[in-house]
């Protein structure tokens, strides 16, 4: 897969379009949020986000932590040690940090979403109904979008496909809850391995979400399938406008099993999926891209376009027993991505011109084992979400874990 651009090759980086100030953006799209049509908290509601009565709601919910404007370099500090901050955590797979001092984790297995208080301690919000865990399906990414009131959303696996949800959050720091469950996106394909599952709000206000091509290679270059995709749809679920493909949620395709997404301090959004048996990528996200799998896997063997220019190549790329790479988030000009088979932390540096860089953080004898989620932690550190307990990986005591870790500027 190749990028398009000269050599010695810029970062490429992409900014998804944006009508108006991110502010006005927020506001209209928070205008139409809606809530659920009465079902018990925790459950599975029949009602879309589209067409559910909003809830009475005045004050203003927790939102996620805002993340920085500063477009500096960070990297691991020296001699750093990492320091548990929760244990004991069951196959978690997300974390999102909110604004009130409390952390949200979801347990891919048993369907669970659980709260980390700030002063340490953990207790369930909701066990979200119709939850159906097989190989690496089950309860997935985790999104917040403040508001009133603010809402959680869920990527998650049913009987029938993988999803996305979303319920009111309610209660205080120390007593959250959810009110009713609603769909917001449906149909996305769904097995026992490649269910991607990564959901995150983008710079323009916009639900971004990585989905897998579900074991049917064949979907990732489907147009007409969700399956092997990156896709961006409206808090409601809605198509927008400016979409690359008129009125498809599709942003991108040509992927295999993608599981980490962000966007850098100037706005640049990037992707990380799995290989198959060579190539582990790390893909700046371009609209219409297409990214090969399963025609291409890494880079062309050529060094140019593939298939007359059609696919883009990743920036980075790891062997598939090096990486295995997961959730993926940005500090300034600083990627840090997870990875899983290679239990470590990539450190990704990524100049505004220029040729990214990777190292290799907590590997080997230092290693945290199979590392499923990284996010930016209070205090300039970093948080890393272990996955030891997901049957894959060898379990040691107080697993699974997030642990911090000190950041500091490059130079």
């Amino acid at each position: 897969m190749t990028r398009d651009r000269p050599r010695p090759r810029p970062v490429r980086r992409t900014r998804a379009v944006v009508a108006a100030a991110v502010t006005t953006s927020l506001a209209l799209l928070l205008a139409g949020c809606t809530g659920g049509d009465g079902a018990s908290p925790g459950t599975s509601s029949s009602s879309s986000a589209s067409d559910a009565a909003a809830p009475v709601e005045t004050t203003p919910g927790p939102g996620p932590v805002a993340p920085t404007t500063d477009t500096a370099a960070v990297r691991v500090a020296d001699g750093a040690e990492p320091t548990d901050v929760v244990t004991g955590l069951e196959a978690p797979w997300s974390v999102v940090r909110l604004d009130t001092g409390s952390s949200l984790i979801s347990l891919r297995d048993s369907g669970r979403v659980v709260e980390l208080t700030g002063d340490g301690s953990v207790r369930d919000v909701a066990t979200l109904d119709g939850v159906v865990h097989q190989g690496e399906s089950g309860l997935l990414g985790l999104a917040v979008l403040a508001g009133s009131p603010s809402y959680l959303y869920a990527y998650l696996t049913t009987a029938d496909d993988n999803r996305i949800v979303r319920a009111p959050l309610t209660g205080e720091p120390g007593s959250y809850g959810l009110g009713p469950v609603e769909d917001v996106f449906t149909g996305i394909p769904a097995a026992r391995n490649h269910d991607g599952g990564r959901i995150a709000f983008g710079p323009d206000g916009m639900l971004w979400a990585t989905t897998g091509d579900a074991s049917d290679d064949t979907a990732s270059q489907d147009e007409t399938s969700l399956g092997g995709k990156v896709l961006r749809i409206s808090p409601t679920g809605a198509v927008p406008s400016d979409n690359p493909m008129p009125g498809s949620p599709v942003w991108s395709l040509g992927h295999r099993n993608p599981q980490g997404i962000a966007w850098d301090a100037w706005g640049g959004g990037w992707v990380a999926e799995f290989g198959q048996d060579t190539w582990d990528e790390l893909n700046s996200l371009a609209p219409g891209a297409n990214y090969g799998w399963p025609e291409v896997e890494g880079r062309s063997s050529s060094g140019s376009s593939g298939s007359s220019g059609r696919f883009l190549e990743p920036v980075l790329q790891w062997r598939t027993d090096q990486a295995s790479p997961s959730g993926l988030t940005a500090v300034g000009s600083t990627l840090f991505l997870a990875g899983l088979g290679g239990e470590t932390l990539f450190e990704i540096q990524v100049p505004e011109a220029g040729e990214a860089t990777s190292t290799e953080r907590f590997s080997g004898d230092e290693s945290l084992g199979r590392i499923r989620d990284v996010l930016p932690g209070p205090d300039g550190t970093l948080w890393l979400l272990t996955n030891n307990t997901d049957g894959r990986g060898d379990a040691r005591q107080g697993d699974d874990r997030i642990v911090s870790v000190p950041l500091q500027p490059v130079g």
